[in-house]
């Protein structure tokens, strides 16, 4: 049985890490370098930094941060915001960047997906999905949550995992800095139907949201932001929590 994997996520803005609430609100959390050199000596298994406001010139800013990066943390770890093309993508494994999180220009552009996967293997193309209910059931997001589109949660990630993503990275907007725990329904359907690992994101308030992701939803790893960034539950703790649950963890 592979191990789960705990996974704290930087949101980049003006080189800050910052976090919100439904996506909205940011506050400042601080250096994206430290706060990831300290999860790494705490023990989380890889890192997503996410280049929220990825304009053409934060994209450049984005780069050199991430080549600084690479240069202090030993662990795995994904950028995303603002790719759109193959030269996006080299840019970012070259700074040294191991994976690469697409979501708004996946869902524009699909064949983006097939093309990562071609030139770079699966294994480097994660593609992230913003999803809220409605009334018409669960819709992808666009722009960072700001535009709602025709697409379909399960639909658009069985297309992804098709197109030869390595992994779905799926946040619930709802859910999304309020702590009352993940969309555990959501992902249980998705990890059932997908044959790719799916990363659960959007709710971790307590270490028993992080178990119900794992026991309830079935997700394969599980990504925090503001609980990790604001030292309400420390990795080690959570690691030691979910190892007594029954859950396989690296500790």
């Amino acid at each position: 049985m592979l191990a789960k994997r705990i996974i704290p996520c930087l949101d980049i803005k003006d080189g800050q890490t910052v976090k919100g609430v439904n996506f909205v609100g940011l506050r400042s959390a601080g250096d994206p370098i430290e706060l990831g050199k300290a999860y790494s000596e705490q023990g989380a298994d890889e890192l997503v930094y996410l280049d929220i406001t990825a304009s053409h010139e934060g994209r450049k800013t984005f780069t050199e941060l991430v080549g600084r990066i690479a240069k202090e943390i030993n662990i795995p770890f994904t950028v995303g915001g603002g790719i759109n093309e193959l030269s996006d993508v080299d840019r970012l494994l070259n700074a040294g960047a191991d994976k690469v999180s697409i979501n708004s220009a996946a869902i524009r552009h699909p064949e983006l997906i097939d093309e990562i996967a071609q030139h770079f293997g699966s294994q480097v193309c994660v593609v992230a999905i913003d999803a809220k209910q409605t009334a018409n059931g669960w819709r992808c997001f666009l722009n960072g949550g700001r535009l709602e589109t025709e697409r379909d949660l399960f639909q658009w990630a069985k297309e992804a995992n098709e197109r030869g993503a390595g992994e779905i990275l799926f946040t619930s907007m709802d859910h999304d800095g309020v702590k009352q725990g993940f969309a555990n329904e959501a992902l249980d359907t998705l990890s059932s139907t997908l044959s790719i690992p799916v990363i659960a994101s959007g709710g971790a308030g307590t270490k028993e949201h992080f178990r119900d992701a794992f026991k309830i939803g079935h997700a394969d790893a599980a990504l925090a932001a503001s609980v990790f960034h604001f030292g309400e539950i420390g990795i080690k703790e959570l690691k030691n929590y979910l190892r007594t649950e029954g859950i396989s963890i690296r500790l």
